[in-house]
């Protein structure tokens, strides 16, 4: 019996074997025949996920092509009718070049070797922490998605889509049992599959009330995205699109694990998608959007999830298994910040996220004797890259006094009592000088018409607008750590009137805001303030 199965396994290897020598054969005898002779140069391509071969065919001038073999008719026909509906709603998707009678080859536009995965390695490797430059790719491409899904869907039959049509409760169902079997099933939660069946058909339900005309990517992901020389988005691999709901789509990218995306940079592209989608069609309210969204993200969650089980568990691949603990996390995270309508679900997966393997890994304290200390009352989002923070002596020792000065830059700039190096100098000779005209030359930034005169001309109210906000953003996180001292400072000519009027108000504008202690002092005056710290400061 083992004899005879391992007989039938080589058959079918020596059948693929055999299979992909006579399809390469086909796929340069396709060439042949599209560019009207050999290429110089064939090179093969790394596989996607599937079992898809890909070649790149160059030119005597270097023009290149990619050409594909397939073993499914059904995909390939799927892939190529949705290629070329797509370029003719001037989408960025590569071009059929030429296909084989059988469907089963075909050439198509060499979009190059740069994926949108490859542009954020580095932000990937960082633990998340993308640059610039990555978060203007990622804005790009998520901006382009509603192009896709909307314009795209214009005039498509959905019936030649593969493996099926439309996004429905089948479908939905399906893949919640790949979850069940492939990943639930091989913990030791005890559940009652009966009560779990109940609320995953609730659950499939909900995700398909809404008919949507729209084209639901299914696969997108940094990898089936390519970048040209530009850095603009070009869109590969959809043949298992179909008709359905644009939130899919959404959630797949956002939420995938292993591109461990922050909070913060998630809403930012969540804001691009809504904004974009309102380009194309009608838009639901911003809080329905973003409560089928969650929907979306947790059906998405229990997919990859049971894809990581079967992929990781059953097939032993090493990259699955370290994708789960991050899938564990984002599965944490969205049951601690919605309350899904379906109870026994949620009990289930609370109960796996408490499994000791799927524990989260605290970083241990460090005990420092420097003079620095390690502090509960962190301020700042943790990283995980970074490992605990170390905060200064200074930290929590409180309360904040803010002292405020106004100087001539002739004189220099005042010193610091406190010992921190001074804070902010702002210099306000760029405003309009009132000690220029006579009826003000004796007066300063404190007397009524001095005031009118700089309030009138208006320069200086932009320029302390810009101050209040450093200002404003500086004193609340100096509140929060619980430092003590605080300095600003306003130079200009003579230290009379535009120094002494920003000084004041900044002064003023602080303790009204924030209620600490303000001291203002007009050097050059010989005038100084106090304001009190009011209840609470």
């Amino acid at each position: 019996m083992s004899f005879l199965w391992r007989f039938q396994k080589l058959c079918v290897i020596l059948h693929i074997i055999i299979y992909f020598m006579e399809a390469e054969q086909n796929i340069l005898q396709l060439y042949r025949q599209w560019a009207g002779g050999d290429p110089v140069s064939v090179t093969a391509l790394p596989g996607a996920g599937s079992n898809r071969k890909y070649y790149r065919f160059a030119d005597k001038d270097g023009a290149t092509v990619v050409g594909v073999v397939g073993t499914s008719r059904d995909e390939d026909h799927a892939f190529i009718y949705l290629s070329n509906h797509f370029a003719k709603r001037r989408l960025p998707v590569p071009k059929i070049l030429a296909v084989s009678d059988d469907e089963l080859c075909y050439l198509q536009q060499d979009l190059g070797s740069v994926s949108l995965f490859d542009a954020l390695k580095g932000g990937r490797e960082a633990g998340g922490r993308y640059n610039v430059k990555e978060k203007e790719l990622l804005i790009k491409t998520i901006r382009q998605l509603p192009n896709v899904q909307i314009r795209g869907a214009r005039g498509l039959d959905f019936t030649q889509c593969y493996p099926q049509p439309e996004f429905d409760t089948d479908s939905v169902l399906f893949d919640l049992n790949y979850f069940k079997y492939c990943f639930l099933k091989t913990t030791d939660i005890d559940f009652n599959e009966l009560k779990l069946e109940a609320n995953f058909r609730m659950f499939a339900n909900d995700l398909t009330e809404e008919k949507m005309e729209s084209f639901l990517y299914r696969d997108f992901q940094a990898r089936n995205i390519m970048l040209d020389a530009e850095g603009n988005p070009w869109f590969i691999d959809f043949q298992g699109g179909r008709k359905g709901p644009y939130y899919y789509d959404l959630a797949s990218f956002l939420w995938q694990a292993s591109a461990k995306y922050s909070h913060k940079l998630r809403r930012e592209l969540v804001y691009e998608y809504y904004y974009s989608l309102k380009n194309y069609t009608e838009v639901p309210s911003v809080r329905h959007f973003a409560e089928r969204l969650s929907l979306f993200v947790l059906f998405r969650t229990l997919q990859v999830l049971g894809a990581y089980g079967f992929r990781g568990y059953f097939e032993h691949k090493k990259h699955f298994i370290d994708s789960i603990p991050p899938a564990i996390n984002n599965l944490r995270e969205l049951l601690h910040d919605n309350n899904f309508p379906y109870p026994y679900m949620v009990e289930v997966l609370q109960k796996l996220t408490l499994l000791p393997q799927f524990a989260k890994i605290e970083q241990p304290a460090a005990n420092r004797s420097d003079g620095y200390k390690v502090t509960d009352k962190n301020i700042y989002q943790a990283h995980p890259q970074d490992g605990p923070a170390t905060f200064s002596k200074y930290d929590g020792r409180g309360p904040l006094v803010v002292t405020v000065y106004s100087f001539s830059y002739r004189k220099g700039i005042p010193e610091d009592p406190s010992g921190n190096g001074g804070g902010y100098v702002f210099d306000c000779r760029s405003t309009h000088n009132p000690g220029r005209y006579e009826p003000y030359k004796k007066l300063t930034g404190l007397d009524e018409p001095v005031i009118r005169f700089l309030e009138d001309d208006g320069e200086i109210l932009t320029f302390l607008d810009s101050v209040y906000k450093l200002a404003d953003a500086h004193v609340r996180r100096y509140i929060q750590r619980g430092f003590t001292s605080l300095m600003f400072c306003f130079g200009c000519t003579g230290g009379q009137h535009r120094s002494v009027y920003s000084a004041q108000h900044l002064g003023e504008h602080i303790h009204e805001k924030f209620g600490v202690e303000v001291k203002i002092i007009h050097r050059e005056q010989g005038v100084h303030f106090e304001l009190q710290a009011q209840n609470g400061n």
